[in-house]
């Protein structure tokens, strides 16, 4: 069983395709990098994924169930991290966390806080207000609500943004060692070509809401002839001539 199956997923808003009949899945425990400029339409794909958007046509399955009909049984042993949305600014960091852990379910949900809290360096915010944060610590609060149900399946939307390089690294190693130890398979969209290699499988390049691209990071690198995949970002960006077409 794949963890997350995509079969010709459309979404068209009026005039305009955001995403254009994409294909994909994610084997259990893999991480795939979801890779695309502003527009390319990973957000509206991960909006889909979550039952936030209805696809205009095809087909999302994750974790077996169907999305069309059956997401909320997949929606509860999911979850999703965004610095870009924001939690409740009112409420502190340990009443949002306490909040969605309810949502969840979640046993033991002050244990559960307290363990994420130690893992991810919140301890000291706890009683702080959401809305009083930094851009890092919201970032760091985003993602340990994303983690309070230990999640089979976990969308990442640049997880690590506004996050200094040390705390960066720190967030990483941990994602790696979740995934390791849990099965976990994660969605990752990034703008960070780094992250992307050293967390991901496998990546999907978007470009103008259509699939341009796909396979393992050093695939991609030997395929385009270049270092690193910052380089092949930008040759796919640029409309740069795949080198096997000039072969």
């Amino acid at each position: 069983m794949t963890a997350i199956s995509v079969t010709g997923l459309s979404k068209r808003y009026g005039a305009t395709l955001a995403v254009d009949g994409i294909d994909f899945t994610v084997a259990p425990g893999e991480t795939l990098g979801l890779l695309g400029g502003n527009g390319a339409g990973k957000t509206t794909t991960i909006a889909m994924l979550l039952g936030l958007l209805i696809p205009t046509s095809g087909r999302i399955s994750i974790l077996g169930h169907d999305m069309a009909t059956d997401r909320f049984a997949a929606l509860a042993r999911m979850n999703f991290s965004s610095p870009y949305v924001a939690l409740p600014g009112r409420l502190s960091v340990a009443e949002n966390l306490r909040v969605y852990g309810h949502l969840y379910g979640v046993r033991r949900i002050d244990a559960r806080i307290a363990e994420l809290a130690g893992q991810l360096d919140l301890e000291a915010l706890l009683h702080r207000s959401a809305g009083e944060l930094s851009a890092g610590q919201k970032t760091r609060v985003a993602l340990a609500k994303s983690l309070i149900n230990r999640p089979d399946v976990l969308l990442l939307d640049e997880p690590t943004a506004s996050l200094d390089p040390d705390t960066g690294d720190l967030v990483r190693s941990w994602l790696e060692r979740y995934r390791a130890e849990s099965g976990c398979t994660i969605l990752l969209a990034s703008h960070n070509m780094a992250e992307v290699e050293r967390l991901c499988s496998q990546v999907l390049m978007l470009k103008k809401g259509r699939v341009v691209d796909r396979g393992a990071p050093q695939n991609l690198l030997e395929r385009y002839g270049r270092d690193d995949l910052e380089q092949v970002f930008l040759d796919i960006a640029r409309d740069r001539q795949h080198p096997e077409a000039t072969a």
